[in-house]
């Protein structure tokens, strides 16, 4: 009896543990299902190694910004999104070995590409001819920051990381107008282009591009679609110039905003009061024209001595405590002014990562109908756009 019980329970264990692995392999199987998407990213895992085949034997320098896009449905989504007409001529920057190119004249006129690697040059000759394209290609092998562009309809480029900000300042200040840029950019990079008054990420940089163009998100690009991988993900945006803007002085705008910005989470008069601040702005208006209603009169500060002649030393001793007394007066009576200022447009309390592209020109407005200045006024307005580009939009 005892031996029964035995082979009933010995029995059911068995029947148990059958079970129990016959619902595993029901699971493996569900999980190995047919999925049409498989085969779209086999299909695209086969043409990034193809393409990692072919540019295998190049040598990529990270140091230079050298990840080339391999990805080719995110090929395809730049060009969509572009907007490209059959009559435009795009500007590439940093072509590569021609994967964007051979995209984009497929659909535009003519494609004028600045890459400064010869090498890449050799090869991206290769290919567009063996596509029977080189006619509508021109390859200007020189850097981009330093060369003139010829005229363009539009920008279409995956730019190198290492040129983000000057570049776009250049393309953004320059003097070749154009009807909007696609930028493949590194995704910080892209997320402070984007960043609103309030957002965490705002800084000086997406008010200055701001001031003339507005900024659109189009996608993000993870980073497993270069070669070589990059550290971070990338993201493409589309900036778009404004056909009108604010009539101010850029070389005071930009000083302006550099100053509102060295404490972005400061008080506007918090950093306004800094002593060094002070005396900067004060010797900048020392240089306005005394002519102006608004020039500050620095004749009330002076306190040289007309009179008799005295001891030299005696004199030197009395000059010494006279100017400084007098630069401690003139300074405080200017920070005041300043102060002043920034009261009554209700800007001493607010801060600069909270302030709108208007409220910024209005205080500088303010600034400088009070006679205070931020950039030398004795210079020529705006007078060389390349060389304001280059500080203009910082990293």
């Amino acid at each position: 009896m005892l031996h029964c019980a035995k082979s009933a329970s010995t029995f059911l264990s068995r029947l148990i543990l059958r079970q129990r692995f016959l619902q595993q392999q029901l699971r493996a199987k569900s999980s190995r299902r047919y999925n049409p998407r498989d085969d779209d990213d086999d299909a695209g895992d086969k043409i990034r190694k193809t393409r990692e085949n072919q540019e295998g034997h190049l040598h990529l320098y990270k140091s230079r910004g050298q990840h080339i896009l391999t990805n080719p449905r995110v090929l395809e989504s730049i060009v969509r999104k572009s907007d490209i007409k059959p009559t435009d001529t795009i500007l590439e920057i940093g072509p590569g070995t021609g994967n964007l190119t051979l995209k984009l004249l497929g659909v535009a006129k003519k494609v004028v590409a600045v890459e400064i690697d010869k090498r890449m040059v050799e090869i991206l000759h290769n290919r567009v001819a063996q596509h029977g394209l080189a006619d509508r290609l021109t390859v200007i092998c020189k850097d981009a920051l330093k060369t003139e562009f010829p005229p363009f309809d539009l920008v279409v480029a995956n730019i190198p990381y290492g040129i983000s900000s000057p570049l776009l300042a250049k393309l953004l200040f320059g003097e070749n107008p154009f009807r909007s840029a696609t930028l493949l950019l590194q995704k910080e990079f892209a997320r402070r282009l984007l960043a609103n008054p309030g957002d965490k990420e705002f800084n000086r940089l997406a008010v200055n591009v701001k001031l003339v163009a507005q900024v659109e998100f189009v996608m993000d690009v993870s980073k497993r679609d270069f070669l070589p991988c990059p550290k971070v993900d990338s993201s493409v945006i589309k900036i778009h110039p404004k056909a009108e803007i604010p009539d101010v002085d850029l070389d005071e705008w930009g000083a302006f905003t550099r100053t509102c910005f060295s404490k972005k989470n400061k008080t506007m008069g918090a950093t306004f009061k800094q002593k060094k601040k002070v005396l900067e702005l004060l010797k900048l208006s020392k240089m306005t024209d005394p002519g102006e209603e608004n020039a500050v009169d620095f004749h009330r500060y002076d306190c040289s001595d007309d009179g008799d002649e005295e001891d030299e030393e005696t004199v030197s001793d009395k000059g010494d405590y006279f100017s400084s007394s007098c630069s401690e007066l003139g300074m405080n009576l200017f920070r005041e002014k300043i102060i002043g200022v920034l009261k009554s447009g209700g800007f001493e309390d607010k801060r600069p990562s909270k302030l709108s592209n208007e409220e910024f020109l209005h205080l500088l407005s303010l600034f400088n109908q009070a006679g205070i200045y931020f950039h030398d006024q004795s210079k020529p307005r705006n007078a060389s756009n390349v060389a304001f580009a280059a500080s203009y939009c910082p990293l």
